[in-house]
């Protein structure tokens, strides 16, 4: 039986109601996307450090000490990290600036008239290697003084320093209380879920949380023992820029194969300039530092520290990113992933439902509907057929 013009009517205004609602937060979130980064940054934070809060309440510590004490944990990570990290990427930066003159001669002199012998094309007459390498030479001498170019870019906005002062100061603030407080928000919100549609909306929740977590927290940890393994490694092998290469290999191995190609591309062009030809040890050791790094990364790391429910493909990571960044700036980047990942749960439990539908069985297949209605209709999944037998 067709519903009546009425219902449909009904329906319609419903859907539009939300579509409305929708775009009205989407508005917002961009208007206020300049202050609610500190806020959202803190609530990721507290999301972070929240299991380790409530392992510690379940050993018979108080909320407030145990978020105290990971609080505390967490701040003394920050600022080991910065101390150890930041003089030694300062000092591969400028190592880097000071062999550019080596780079230039290899490009200029090695690189482009193989690449025109093999092609056959005149390059240098749409490079100008000369200028570019001068030109990244100039910034990167810049860059080496990371603090006082930071503090003398800010010195010269005033509007910049009070932003990035208000959110330095507020962003430890709210992410103790976030912290703190991070299960009554939750009750909160899950107080105002219409009873009808708990179940399901806790559980979409919940799934939800499991593939944010494994990604976030397993890829982290995952990028973090590839960049010390990369690092180290191209390092004892006697690389100059062997931790600079490492750190970047690392970081971009959430995508995967791309950290350790891009790894292996920037280690072999600096090997090849600083041993101004072809050193057959330090190469063969280099390719070996990557070996380990994939083997463990492939075998060990990922299965262990990640898992096989993240259901996050790596294009969708990309497009994420570059998508919030477009659209709302570091505040998009900063929500890219969370929101993937739920919109990732939505869409899993679509296709669910679609393959539990009258629409995709036919009506004839279908049970009995309870009184709930068509949504609520339930079905015999079809079973898995081989598309390539008769």
């Amino acid at each position: 039986m067709m519903p009546s013009p009425g219902i449909e009517i009904a329906l319609f205004l419903r859907h539009l109601k939300w579509l409305v609602l929708g775009l009205g937060v989407c508005l917002l979130v961009w208007l206020l996307a300049p202050i609610l980064t500190p806020f959202v940054l803190a609530a990721l934070l507290a999301w972070l450090g929240n299991p380790l809060v409530n392992y510690l309440q379940d050993k018979g510590r108080s909320r407030v000490t145990g978020v105290i004490m990971v609080f505390t944990l967490m701040t003394l990570l920050l600022i080991l990290a910065l101390l150890i990290l930041v003089p030694m990427i300062i000092n591969q930066v400028k190592t880097l600036g000071d062999a550019l003159p080596g780079y230039r001669d290899w490009f200029v002199q090695t690189a482009i008239p193989w690449m025109e012998q093999k092609s056959g094309t005149e390059l240098r007459v749409w490079l100008d290697p000369e200028h570019l390498v001068n030109w990244l030479r100039e910034h990167l001498q810049q860059t080496g003084d990371f603090a006082a170019g930071f503090f003398s870019y800010l010195s010269r906005s005033g509007s910049a320093m009070l932003t990035w002062g208000i959110n330095i100061v507020l962003l430890p603030i709210l992410t103790f209380y976030f912290l703190r407080d991070w299960d009554k928000l939750i009750a909160h919100v899950a107080a105002i879920i219409p009873r009808d549609h708990y179940v399901t909306v806790s559980g979409l929740a919940q799934e939800s949380n499991d593939v944010l977590s494994a990604f976030l927290r397993g890829q982290f940890l995952v990028m973090l023992a590839l960049s010390t393994i990369y690092a180290i490694g191209l390092s004892v092998v006697g690389l100059k820029l062997g931790l600079l290469i490492g750190i970047i290999a690392g970081l971009i191995s959430f995508i995967p194969y791309l950290g350790a190609s891009t790894g292996v591309i920037l280690a072999l062009i600096a090997a090849l300039v600083q041993a101004k030809g072809l050193d057959w040890q330090l190469l063969i050791s280099g390719a070996v530092v990557f070996t380990i790094g994939q083997l463990l990364e492939s075998y060990v790391l990922t299965p262990r520290l990640v898992g096989d429910r993240i259901g996050l493909h790596p294009v969708a990571v990309i497009f994420a990113v570059m998508a919030g960044g477009q659209l709302f700036g570091f505040l998009g980047m900063l929500l890219a992933l969370p929101v993937a990942a739920v919109i990732n749960v939505l869409l899993r439990f679509v296709r669910q439902r679609y393959f539990q539908s009258a629409l995709y069985i036919g009506s004839d297949n279908a049970m009995a509907v309870p009184d709930g209605g068509a949504a609520e209709t339930i079905v015999a999944a079809p079973p898995e057929q081989d598309v390539h037998q008769p």
